[in-house]
């Protein structure tokens, strides 16, 4: 007997009829919370009482109730994210309502259906920003919906961003000010104020979810207690567990340079081996490398400051030296508005004050291009200081993140990264990235690199059937090899096309046997490139791609799924443009309705960004 024929029999018909017409009416969340709020409605007339597994609610709490209207309340936790922190505190923040009988739905911008919106009665936004006051490349179907005239009024929502960003950006939090502004605008009713969160988020981040959460818990839970909310993990990691606090110590395989000689630019193959991590990946994916300052930074530093490498300090896990401490805790490269603040209250300095004025952003933005921290440390000196005064200013070393280079289905117990090394002059004196760097002078063979595994799930290889056309300039080349490993290991049969682009074809064609023999294999179909310093006019991918039009477009519709990777900046709107041409010349359309082509091939995951 099927489940639908028990429940049937358990049921008079008119009971039935009613059941079936309330499941057809319900949205995402509501089902599960039936489920729980029957299970207790049955303990009741049997006479159970109900135990901690059950938690009742009140009529019209933001658990999906119906209230007296017969409505139904929704808590809706929507983010946009680049790196993975917006989607861990969406998801930290639906377990904190969880734990005070709330049943939210956690949807990533991408895949919210905006027609929803509404609908929706509390909504609670979660959004990075992408470089220059960008939305997150996922989010920005939804960010252009909400700003558009199609957003409809929301009287009767209540509403609470949290934005994160990077300060040293003048644009500073700018995609979620724009969205509490906009939902401000359309009528919505702000629950806490919106909290702009720097990269060192965990503190603030916390404090605004308690808050949120404690506002709107129904009545009958608030005197559950005090609310503890904490974005750490768990200080224990196991195999399955290392990520971004708990990194996994990854032994240096291999160092290579990738390019040849005359090249302007280096550029490396790293392998890592991740034997006995129990780390997985997906072709596309990322990995977040914690890198070591420069030792002989460090050492600038502290000579700068009169400080002994020596001196004890307290950070907020341990206690060591500060000599570590700025190898391995802080930033003590590029200089951020804290160290501005910070700096200017120590040194007094009448410039660093103008600098803090709110319409400085621009002078501001520029000094933090042109300084570093030892450049500020120079140019105002602060006598006497001690070595907890100077940390204050300071802000967490963060990882850096790399696309994978390689298939774990072709090499198990390993992880491939291609990396160009930073290096410029400053102030006469030779600087260098801060992971790049580490990589090209200090990496060795069998030394170690603290590593995790960031997933990316906006940038993932299509099916093996499906056509594939990868664009992609310098080290955006890296996913494409691991895609093409990944075909090559399930033997699949989609078509695949690759647009590279570089600067001169005899130092700089990365991987170049690689894709040779893919090509040899069949595994790779098709091959354009573009090296933009081999003639009198720099050619790029985007003129690769207007020269293959018609079979680009031709390719789009069998229903290929289009990558690009690179330069944010300048690589992704070029090509975007190039596509919209290409679009508009081959089918006929105008340039809203080839728009509107990439909106829908974006909506529909055909065509994905991974973009820095």
């Amino acid at each position: 007997m099927s489940v639908l024929e028990i429940s049937a029999t358990a049921l008079t018909a008119e009971q039935w009829q009613q059941v079936n017409a309330l499941a057809q009416s319900l949205r995402p969340g509501q089902a599960l919370w039936l489920s729980g709020y029957f299970a207790g409605f049955d303990r009741g007339l049997r006479g159970v009482t109900a135990d901690a597994d059950y938690i009742p609610a009140p009529q019209g709490a933001l658990t999906g109730v119906p209230d007296a209207g017969g409505a139904a309340p929704t808590l809706t936790i929507l983010y946009g994210s680049e790196t993975g922190n917006s989607t861990a505190l969406a998801q930290t923040f639906a377990e904190a309502a969880r734990a005070r009988g709330l049943q939210p739905v956690v949807s990533d911008m991408a895949d919210y259906k905006t027609r929803k919106l509404k609908d929706e009665q509390t909504l609670i936004v979660i959004t990075a920003t992408h470089g220059e006051g960008d939305a997150p490349q996922s989010a920005m179907a939804f960010f252009e919906f909400m700003a558009s005239r199609k957003a409809p009024k929301l009287p009767n929502l209540k509403y609470a961003v949290l934005a994160l960003g990077d300060s040293t950006y003048a644009r500073y939090c700018e995609a979620g000010k724009q969205i509490d502004k906009r939902l401000a605008e359309l009528g919505a009713t702000q629950i806490e104020a919106r909290v702009d969160c720097d990269v060192d988020y965990d503190e603030p981040a916390a404090a605004w979810i308690a808050a949120v959460v404690e506002k709107i818990t129904p009545a009958a839970s608030a005197g559950a207690g005090v609310l503890q909310v904490s974005t750490q993990a768990s200080p224990a990691p196991t195999a399955t567990t290392f990520d971004k606090r708990r990194p996994f110590a990854a032994t240096v395989i291999d160092n290579l340079v990738l390019t040849g000689r005359g090249s302007t630019k280096e550029t490396r193959h790293i392998e890592l081996s991740l034997e006995e991590s129990g780390l997985t990946f997906q072709p596309g994916d990322a990995l977040g490398v914690i890198p070591r300052n420069d030792p002989a930074l460090v050492e600038k530093l502290l000579t700068s400051l009169s400080l002994s490498a020596d001196a004890p300090v307290t950070l907020k896990d341990r206690t060591t030296t500060l000599g570590e401490a700025l190898t391995t805790d802080y930033e003590i490269t590029v200089a951020t508005p804290r160290i501005i603040d910070h700096w200017a209250k120590l040194s007094g300095a009448a410039e660093l004050e103008q600098l803090r004025e709110e319409g400085a952003v621009d002078a501001r933005t520029t000094f933090l291009r042109n300084h570093h921290v030892i450049d500020v440390v120079r140019r105002f000196p602060v006598g006497g200081i001690d070595a907890q005064t100077f940390l204050a200013g300071l802000r967490p070393l963060q990882p850096r993140l790399y696309s994978i280079a390689s298939s774990q289905a072709a090499a198990p117990d390993e992880v491939h990264l291609t990396i160009s090394t930073v290096r410029y002059d400053l102030h006469g004196e030779p600087r260098s990235g801060v992971a790049s760097g580490y990589f090209a002078d200090r990496a060795e063979p069998d030394t170690t690199v603290p590593v995790y595994v960031q997933a990316n799930p906006h940038f993932r290889l299509a099916d093996d059937d499906t056509p594939i056309v990868m664009i992609g300039a310098g080290t955006g080349v890296a996913p494409y090899r691991a895609f093409m490993q990944e075909r090559e290991e399930r033997g699949a049969s989609g078509k695949s096309w690759l647009f590279f682009g570089e600067r001169n074809f005899h130092s700089d064609f990365l991987y170049q046997t690689e894709w040779q023999g893919f090509m040899k294999d069949g595994v790779l179909s098709r091959m354009n490139v573009a090296f933009s310093r081999d003639s009198a006019s720099k050619t790029y991918v985007q003129h690769k791609l207007r020269e293959q039009a018609h079979d680009v477009y031709a390719w789009l519709e069998e229903g290929a799924h289009i990558y690009v990777c690179g330069d944010a900046a300048n690589l992704a709107p070029d090509v975007h443009a190039t596509l919209s041409a290409i679009i508009q010349q081959e089918s006929g359309r105008g340039k809203a309705a080839a728009d509107e082509y990439l909106g829908t091939l974006q909506r529909e995951h055909r065509y994905q960004l991974d973009v820095y």
